[in-house]
């Protein structure tokens, strides 16, 4: 047999002739994070229309594909599901506010009145990126969280309380490894212990922030007993 002249021979010439090809149409952009290239990325959200190709020239539409969503860096196209990872600065502001929140609920769950428990998480909040947090400041906004969930400083932990809790850490929880949940959940327990014991109310309080970073509650009893260990 002649070269070219059996199956494998049309298949190749017909693969030069015929083809398929994608036209893409840009839908939007925005930044991402880029699992291609690790870390923060402008990006474009790009659909796309398949056409029946002869010779390179485009003819018959053959349907829709995509979205997909490229990055101006690399190039590499990704499923629009990426886009729900944060930005490495969002995730940033993201933690940053977790911390202010849970410091703030441990300190209305007792410690507002101790300057120690204050400037522990005057500490805390500084180090997540507050950088012009100070005790009084601090000591006002529980006060003003105080009014806004009805709880009394000390008192049991209400659904208010819950509630602020669970919208600042629900969003951050499934970005974090479990050693970045259980830092924040530690982070409130050092404010706890800054003043002394646990009180039953900052337990409850603690309890609380485990369950919105879902850390399970035998993990959380095992933090916060290790916490309370001088190392």
């Amino acid at each position: 047999m002649l070269p070219g002249r059996g199956r494998d021979g049309r298949t190749a010439r017909l693969s030069g002739v015929l083809g398929t090809r994608t036209v893409w149409t840009a839908a939007g952009d925005g930044e991402f994070f880029c699992p291609g290239c690790g870390g923060d990325r402008n990006y474009q959200r790009l659909t796309g229309r398949r056409r029946f190709t002869v010779l390179g020239a485009p003819l018959l539409p053959r349907g829709e594909t995509g979205p997909v969503v490229e990055c101006a860096a690399c190039r590499t196209h990704f499923g629009t599901d990426v886009l729900d990872h944060p930005t490495t600065t969002r995730l940033s502001a993201m933690l940053r506010d977790a911390v202010h929140t849970v410091a703030l609920a441990v300190l209305a769950a007792g410690g507002a009145g101790s300057r120690t428990a204050l400037d522990t998480a005057v500490g805390a909040v500084r180090a997540a990126g507050f950088d012009d947090c100070t005790a009084d400041r601090l000591a006002a906004l529980v006060e003003a969280l105080e009014a806004d969930t009805g709880r009394v400083c000390g008192g049991p932990s209400g659904p208010g309380l819950s509630i602020e809790l669970h919208e600042a850490l629900d969003p951050l929880a499934p970005h974090l490894a479990a050693p970045g949940r259980e830092a924040v959940l530690l982070q409130g327990a050092r404010i706890a212990l800054a003043d002394g014991p646990y009180t039953p109310a900052e337990r409850d309080t603690l309890a609380t922030v485990g369950d919105a970073l879902t850390i399970r509650a035998d993990d959380v009893t095992r933090l916060l007993t290790a916490a309370r260990t001088p190392s």
